[in-house]
């Protein structure tokens, strides 16, 4: 009997793929007769185009058409119909409903004013930039104070109360009252948002950068009236989306229409400048967190209450709160949800969507309440953790977060930690040390899968599902390698294709628990069918298919094992197969979470300026680890991403205009090899079997989740310095700190 390949760490089985140059991303993809898309993008935030001269642009060599709101064939909304435990066949989902040239209108800047269609890239680049447009500009919202001023806020939805929060609060013997900011994040994975778009025969077909083909086909298929099934959307691979590829965005529809108006494949690639403005972003939070503890340190009161800005198109709400309402234990709690328009493009997810700047604000709020009572962060979050989800009054289905503080908790050294402020220090740096709790549901969708068992001694399986980068292909392997003891390099795995058996999203940290279950039963299906041919064949004369066994791939019954490549050749079948659908989390139960705890160290040498993160130890309770070489590749990319977060990331709008203003790489600052911290990562492996059969949770989301609080915190147990507003600049930090004391 091998091994067991579930929980071995594996490498990824598309890696020599990547490394070689061989994996096609969207835009690698030429189909014969191609020509290039480019847009013309608004320079205002808000008016209308007024004039639109494309003369000059169209006598430019090469060009084929120009599009814009008077020359544009006449398409459909979608209505958003969500992910629900049966809808994966049928959901469509956009973030912004509005479609690209549908009027005159300017909601934000960088939106598609028009679009040059020429034989190469260059042409239709040299002439979008020779296309005039005049504008009758109005006075833009240009951020979340603008907007509350301008527009004020409506409720946003997504709330939670229970008890009497605000009499428990006046009562209490501690409280704080804190408000915390944090700006817009823009997403910027490294392969650009891209389509190819090709008609025949009335029928489109995408190649796509998505983390979702079943839905965008479905939201395609809505937008030309066309059903599902003449629509293929394909993104075998993705590099990397952070959700900002979940949903269908303009450029896509742009492309299509422009394809079938032109009668030749179309690709369209959004230039980095124009991934700030059109494919969606985190949004701007202002967070206000009240507190109160009695006398014993339990909480008595927790009021969470958030403002996110939106576009003036969509109602799209950053649930700043959700995880605060469970995620410690409290009687009297209110959470809310606010938005504001502002003149930007629609929001979308972000890694931890909600999550992530919530627990900022809350885990930077716990840290101010226990240092306030004098009691240790760490003693406190213990002492408060919930038992059970007190939002929906259900037993979690699993939770070690107790166990993640506990052995994080000494792999960090936080025992050593000097609770005086500015106290630590080696050389010319002050030490400060930090924690955080993170914290991330957990999902499962419905999914389906089709798996062959080939005579030639391999399998195929095949699954809509996409690989955003994070080890989806070695995954369902991995699966099927577990039910047939085949090698995995004897497993052909295909995804990221709609034409493959529905699968759901990239995201949300969903994707690993919902697509085995499909693989496995598609699995045992072929099983199934190839113990039916064994039992009808002369190799197994008189056998009951139901008392045939299927090890390490073989046919067993008794003493006699025979090959099932071998059942196969003697029925003169290519293959034994199987497909299954598979439901999504059962309702009703248990509430399902993921948890986790961050320690960080930073250093601060107030003589030079320099802020950095020196040290991050991260305990993560996410159900079964299926793969720890993922798995922690997985949480030490979140951690990074949360530096990011904490340190350096902000989208800057002009005040006055409402244009982004550092909308590139070169401005919009990032962690780099140089920022990375010394990383231990610590996945505790308790399967979660009420999920899902393997025990698995997702693990994408939840460690960027509370990172951000617990640099925060660090920062201030260095400084003295509480920044309740992100990023953690350097200007922050220089004025009104003591000096050093030699």
């Amino acid at each position: 009997m091998t091994d067991p390949i579930i929980g071995a760490p594996v490498r990824r089985i598309d890696g020599k793929l990547k490394v070689t140059g061989a994996a096609l991303y969207a835009a690698d993809q030429h189909p014969p007769g191609m020509v290039y898309a480019y847009g013309v993008f608004s320079t205002v935030a808000s008016g209308r185009v007024s004039s639109i001269d494309v003369r000059e642009a169209k006598a430019t060599p090469g060009v084929i058409d120009i599009f814009h709101h008077a020359h544009f064939e006449q398409l459909y909304r979608v209505p958003n119909s969500p992910i629900t435990t049966t809808g994966i066949l049928t959901a469509s989902i956009v973030d912004e409903t509005r479609l690209p040239f549908e009027n005159d209108t300017v909601y934000y800047s960088g939106q598609f004013v028009a679009l040059v269609v020429a034989d190469t890239f260059e042409h239709a680049r040299e002439a979008a930039y020779k296309v005039k447009v005049s504008y009758a500009p109005a006075k833009a919202v240009a951020n979340l104070a603008q907007g509350v001023k301008a527009n004020g806020t409506r409720d946003g939805g997504r709330g939670h109360a229970r008890g009497t929060p605000e009499p428990a609060f006046e009562s209490a013997a501690h409280k704080v009252d804190v408000v915390y900011r944090t700006p817009v994040e823009t997403h910027n994975p490294m392969e650009l948002h891209a389509t190819v778009a090709q008609w025949e025969n009335g029928e489109l077909h995408l190649f796509e950068a998505t983390q979702g083909v079943t839905v965008h086909r479905n939201s395609i298929a809505r937008v030309f009236n066309l059903s599902p099934s003449q629509v293929t959307v394909q993104a075998p691979f993705v590099g990397s989306g952070f959700g900002s590829k979940l949903w269908m965005w303009p450029h896509s529809i742009a492309a299509a229409a422009a394809a079938r108006q032109v009668g030749r494949p179309v690709k369209l690639v959004v230039p980095r400048s124009e991934m700030f403005t059109t494919t969606g972003h985190r949004p701007e939070t202002e967070q206000r967190v009240r507190l109160a503890a009695g006398a014993s340190g339990k909480l008595v009161s927790i009021r969470h209450e958030s403002i996110s800005t939106t576009s003036f198109t969509d109602q799209y709400v950053e649930n700043c709160g959700g995880v605060t309402a469970s995620l410690y234990s409290c009687p009297n709690v209110l959470v809310s949800h606010r938005t504001t328009q502002v003149n930007r493009g629609t929001p979308t997810s972000m890694r931890a969507p909600g999550a992530a700047p919530g627990l900022f604000a809350l885990e930077s709020a716990i840290d101010e309440l226990a240092l306030s009572m004098g009691q240790d962060p760490l003693a406190f979050r213990k002492l408060n953790v919930s038992p059970r989800d007190e939002s929906a009054n259900l037993p979690w289905s699993s939770n070690h977060l107790l166990e993640a503080m506990d052995k994080g908790s000494a792999a960090f050294g936080w025992s050593r930690r000097d609770p005086r402020v500015g106290s630590m220090r080696e050389g010319t740096e002050l030490i400060g040390y930090g924690m955080g709790a993170c914290n991330w549901d957990a999902y499962r969708t419905p999914a389906e899968a089709r798996v062959a068992l080939n005579a030639d001694g391999t399998a195929r399986v095949n699954c809509a599902v996409q690989d955003i980068g994070t080890g989806t292909y070695t995954i369902v392997a991995q699966t099927v390698s577990e039910l047939t003891g085949l090698p995995l390099d004897r497993i052909d795995v295909r995804l990221g294709d709609s034409a493959f058996p529905a699968a759901p999203v990239s995201g949300g940290s969903w994707a690993t628990a919902s697509v085995m279950p499909a693989v496995a039963e598609a699995t045992r299906a072929a099983i199934a069918q190839l113990k039916t041919y064994a039992a009808a064949s002369r190799l197994f004369p008189g056998a009951d298919a139901k008392q045939l066994q299927f090890k390490d791939g073989k046919l067993v019954q008794g003493s006699r094992a025979v090959a099932y490549t071998d059942v196969l050749k003697s029925e003169r079948y290519a293959s034994a197969e199987g497909a299954a659908h598979t439901p999504g989390a059962p309702a009703g139960t248990y509430s399902f979470s993921s948890f986790g705890v961050h320690f960080v160290e930073v250093r601060w040498d107030p003589g030079i300026s320099r802020l950095r993160v020196a040290r991050v130890v991260s305990a993560i309770d996410v159900g079964r680890v299926i793969n720890p070489l993922t798995a922690e590749n997985q949480v030490r990319g979140a951690v990074v991403m949360g530096i990011g977060m904490s340190l350096f990331e902000a989208t800057e709008y002009d005040e006055r205009t409402g244009r982004p203003s550092n909308n590139n790489y070169a401005e919009y600052a990032v962690p780099v090899h140089a920022d990375q911290p010394e990383m231990k990562v610590i996945l505790l492996d308790y399967p979660d079997l009420q999920l899902n059969e393997f025990g698995a949770r997702g693990i994408g989301e939840i460690g960027i989740t509370g990172l951000a609080a617990a640099v925060g915190n660090a920062v201030y147990h260095a400084t003295g310095k509480r920044i309740r507003e992100l990023p953690i600049t350097l200007d922050k930090l220089m004025t009104g700190i003591p000096p050093v004391k030699a």
